[in-house]
């Protein structure tokens, strides 16, 4: 079964599933507002890590003072401004609030992994950038959720940079087929009932795009070396980024 939602699904609130299309499943329409949440939430977890940058890569702080709980207080309260409630509520269902509280766990527990990193003194730029931080958080997230649920970044296989982040060949498929089609509506994500590892899955994409804080690193001119080491690759804000897959195994 497949569906393309409009970017208004994108959009959806902390109490609200995201509208879906016809003949979708009770189960899936579930499925795919827990995919929205924990996109929002792993997105707003990237921003308030980009926010933080300056202060991570100033060289003449020791301490930074930016543990994991500081860090997930700043995430709950971006969230909450974002969408006038917290990540995590009293009327969130059982599902609802594992995964929630798995996601922000991974975050807090991954900032306090890097504290020696953030606190070295005399070192500018740590390299510990939003993507490196989402992958980690998307890691930890893994082994919490064990075979419930996966999240993962991933991109077209030209703008990929780390091995880990490669798509798959549905995300391929579904970046290459339709992502990249000049039908797709921009923003719209796509889901799929599907067997994977042998298991009914139910799987979704959203698609990403740069924005102009991205085009430090991933703008023109194309092959210049950006601050991480890694040759640009001559993107224009707007243009297809990556994509946030979300895994709920049945």
């Amino acid at each position: 079964m497949r569906h393309r939602l409009p970017f208004a699904a994108l959009l959806v609130s902390l109490f609200c599933a995201a509208p879906l299309a016809a003949g979708t499943s009770d189960q899936a329409g579930a499925e795919l507002a827990n995919g929205n949440r924990l996109a929002a939430v792993l997105r707003t977890g990237r921003n308030v890590l980009s926010s933080n940058q300056d202060l991570i890569n100033d060289p003449a702080i020791g301490d930074k003072g930016l543990t994991g709980s500081v860090f997930v207080a700043q995430v709950i309260a971006a969230y909450t401004a974002q969408n006038g409630a917290p990540p995590v509520t009293d009327d969130l269902s059982e599902v609802q609030r594992r995964l929630t509280e798995a996601q922000l766990s991974s975050m807090a527990e991954v900032i306090d992994e890097s504290q020696t990193i953030f606190n070295a003194e005399g070192v500018g730029f740590k390299g510990f950038i939003p993507a490196i931080f989402a992958r980690l958080v998307n890691e930890r997230f893994a082994e919490k959720m064990q075979a419930q649920a996966r999240v993962k970044v991933t991109a077209p296989g030209n703008l990929v940079r780390n091995r880990k982040a490669r798509p798959d060949a549905w995300e391929d498929g579904v970046i290459e087929g339709r992502f990249r089609s000049a039908g797709w509506e921009k923003g719209a994500p796509f889901y799929e009932e599907v067997q994977l590892d042998g298991q009914s899955a139910f799987r979704m994409l959203i698609p990403e795009y740069y924005s102009t804080s991205c085009l430090s690193c991933h703008g023109t001119p194309a092959g210049e070396m950006d601050v991480t080491g890694f040759p640009k690759e001559g993107g224009a804000e707007g243009d297809l980024a990556g994509a946030i897959s979300i895994t709920f195994f049945r």
